[in-house]
């Protein structure tokens, strides 16, 4: 049997929400002391399990609030589980929430190096490829200039750009291929099916049905943190698209 890529078993991820009315830290101090704040538990995964094989790609789908991004960001080692185990096997590239970790008032240049670092990259590797990074990035021009002047479509290629530059064991999507103008969206999508071609396992989320549907070997719907559905990408947006149009 083909060793698993990823390895999901029973995930459940609680988030902590408070319902005590707190104004200040001093506030939350006294109540926590005298045991009086009030939490409501909010699954945002309950009980998800799946496997994805190597080479495989891997779609998600659901309605906003389904636990897609949480289930990303545990993938992409960011967050843990609060139960269940998940195995991912090799180097992870993740593609969420693109540009988070970067510094506006840092040039392109050290950005790279910053935010390959924050990838788990060495400083040396990043100031090596700095060079190509931006060159794909079409920002070769600006990447000595802070990024308080960048445009929002420039951030995202820079982003996009950086946390592509290695061939991955595993790549998690999370929308990026709706970012940027038309011709971003191209390259980037370019660039991913160059990945898989490689052989990368890819798990990929997105509202785009039409891109879950021609990249994807499979598909997961996911609503309020449970898996419905997981089997061929047609059947699986055919049985979702039909609550969301108001089916049976």
């Amino acid at each position: 049997m083909t060793e698993s890529a990823i390895s999901a078993t029973d995930l459940r991820l609680e988030f902590r929400l408070s319902r005590s009315n707190v104004g200040t830290i001093k506030e939350y101090a006294i109540k926590k002391l005298k045991r009086e704040m009030k939490y409501e538990s909010l699954w945002a995964l309950d009980g998800i399990s799946f496997e994805v094989a190597k080479g495989e790609v891997f779609g998600i789908i659901g309605p906003n609030g389904a636990g897609k991004s949480t289930l990303m960001k545990i993938l992409a080692r960011v967050l843990p589980p609060t139960e269940g185990r998940v195995i991912v096997r090799g180097s992870v590239a993740p593609m969420i929430e693109l540009g988070a970790g970067f510094n506006m008032d840092l040039t392109g240049f050290e950005n790279i190096v910053m935010y390959g670092t924050l990838l788990g990259r060495s400083p040396e590797r990043m100031r090596d490829r700095a060079p190509e990074i931006a060159e794909w990035a079409d920002l070769t021009n600006f990447i000595d200039v802070p990024l308080r002047s960048y445009s929002s479509g420039m951030l995202a290629r820079l982003a996009f750009s950086i946390a592509t530059d290695i061939e991955p064991d595993v790549l998690v999507v999370d929308e990026v291929l709706s970012v940027g103008d038309a011709a971003f969206q191209i390259r980037s999508q370019e660039r991913m099916e160059q990945l898989i071609a490689r052989g990368a396992s890819v798990v990929i989320v997105s509202h785009n049905l039409g891109t879950v549907a021609e990249l994807a070997d499979r598909a997961m719907w996911l609503d309020h943190g449970k898996n419905l559905m997981t089997g061929a990408p047609q059947d699986v947006i055919d049985a979702y698209q039909e609550t969301v149009d108001g089916g049976p």
